[in-house]
């Protein structure tokens, strides 16, 4: 069932008791858990039974604000039972886990209470006790967009109400493959924090136009007020980038299943989606009859996805194979180099009348790239795509990959050429250095940022 209407139910705020006392026993229990999950050390049984316990009647206290969560909360009952009953080893929250179903009830507003041993992305990569209150943002264009040419039955957008501290974080991600259970099922959903995504771009785009005198569009102006209008046109981005990571003339091997690869392929991999989102997006703003919503959030996501990249991507994280940070210096540099971004007197200035023609280049690049991979040996396919990558951002001195064939392993396995990648393969140009100097309080400030924080 996906569906726009707004339905009367009991809605629960981040201070309502029962919450507040499962937030507090979870967090509480987590100074015992091992990084499986585990509590290895009796003499903490006694007072993690407790705060279990809490826990368990917590969860039934909040079970009727949840009716289409019945089952779930059922489970994830008897779940924690069963970890307490024994011994408290590594958890095992398969049948709670499998019983949550959120991609089937897609209403706007609809709130859900999760409770998992689980690591968090971008988080903590310990698996304790997570507690997130979340509610689904679902509007009616973006009902409409997937129920047409965007089918994405397994995408969720969420904002959060509440969280545990492992969400007090960078994480803006809730994945099923995060949990802790006794064998891996067929994942059914993904669920994308679009509140977390909007409030961190909005803070770090404010300060980087600032910095760089960039002077916004009118309409990319608005982001900087408007929180639930960012959300929304992240939503739309998430949509489309999502369902794109399983479609196209893919490699024999998909690209987002663990595997020892050079880290740029995952660059390509991400970009990949995100300009194939913005490629539909330039489609969808030119359609005249499609829903006037649909089509002013698709300028948005022209705007979102190039400032974004180009802005928070490249600058984020560490220098240690940081694929995304790769991707957003990738197209600085592309519309950079194709003349429709400036850097000139001391001010940043893009040429919006020919950008999205330029973007959209670049990503039929990759996606040529991805075609030809087809036909090619592995090491040859990892060749081509360093080829692309080092023709616009440059590696770093030292590489031998840049170097090319001759200088590289290929008469053993692929692993002796992922070895020869540089954990920072292409570093930051000038201006991405003295722009991270300047930014790198802003980028801190938005761990654990939410919608109601900004």
């Amino acid at each position: 069932m996906t569906t726009t209407a707004t339905i009367a139910r009991p809605h629960i705020t981040s201070d309502n008791r029962d919450w507040l006392a499962l937030k507090s026993a979870a967090t509480a229990l987590q100074e015992f858990q091992s990084q499986d999950g585990s509590i290895q050390d009796p003499a903490h049984h006694a007072v993690a039974r407790e705060h279990a316990g809490t826990i368990m009647e917590s969860i039934k206290g909040l079970a009727p604000a949840f009716p289409h969560d019945a089952t779930y909360l059922d489970l994830l009952v008897k779940d924690f039972g069963r970890w307490c009953d024994s011994g408290f080893g590594v958890p095992d929250f398969l049948d709670s886990l499998l019983a949550f179903q959120p991609q089937e009830n897609r209403d706007d507003g609809l709130q859900h209470l999760v409770v998992f041993p689980m690591y968090t992305q971008n988080g903590s990569a310990n698996r304790y006790v997570e507690a997130v209150l979340i509610e689904v943002i679902w509007p009616e264009f973006i009902a409409g967009l997937e129920a047409g040419d965007y089918s994405n039955k397994l995408f969720v957008p969420i904002r959060f109400l509440d969280f545990t501290p492992g969400y007090d974080t960078n994480s803006a991600v809730l994945f099923p493959e995060t949990v802790a259970v006794r064998q891996t099922p067929a994942f059914t959903w993904g669920a994308i924090f679009a509140d977390r995504e909007a409030a961190r771009f909005r803070r770090v785009l404010k300060a980087a136009a600032e910095t760089t005198s960039l002077e916004l569009p009118a309409e990319a102006a608005e982001f900087l007020d408007d929180q639930e209008l960012t959300e929304r046109t992240f939503v739309m981005w998430d949509l489309i980038h999502d369902r794109t990571h399983m479609r196209g003339d893919l490699p024999f091997d998909p690209f987002m299943i663990k595997q020892r690869m050079p880290y740029f392929l995952y660059s390509l991999e991400e970009l990949r989606c995100d300009l194939t989102a913005f490629r539909e997006s330039v489609r969808i703003s030119k359609d005249d009859e499609a829903p006037a919503d649909a089509r002013r959030h698709a300028k948005l996501v022209q705007y979102a996805v190039i400032f974004d990249r180009i802005f928070r991507f490249a600058i984020t994280g560490n220098r240690v194979r940081n694929y995304d940070g790769l991707g957003g210096q990738l197209l600085f540099a592309w519309m950079h180099q194709h003349h429709v971004l400036h850097w000139t007197d001391s001010k940043l200035s893009i040429d919006w009348d020919e950008a999205a023609d330029v973007v959209i280049e670049l990503g039929a690049r990759i996606d040529e790239l991805y075609w030809r991979s087809i036909d090619r040996p592995k090491a040859a396919h990892w060749l081509a795509a360093y080829a692309l990558i080092s023709g616009t951002v440059t590696p770093h001195p030292a590489s031998t990959w840049a170097k090319g064939p001759a200088a590289l392993p290929l008469d053993g396995p692929p692993r002796g050429l992922t070895d020869q990648v540089l954990d920072d393969e292409f570093p930051l140009s000038m201006f991405y250095e003295a722009l991270e100097k300047k930014m790198r309080p802003v980028i801190e400030s938005t761990s654990g940022i939410t919608g109601t924080t900004e």
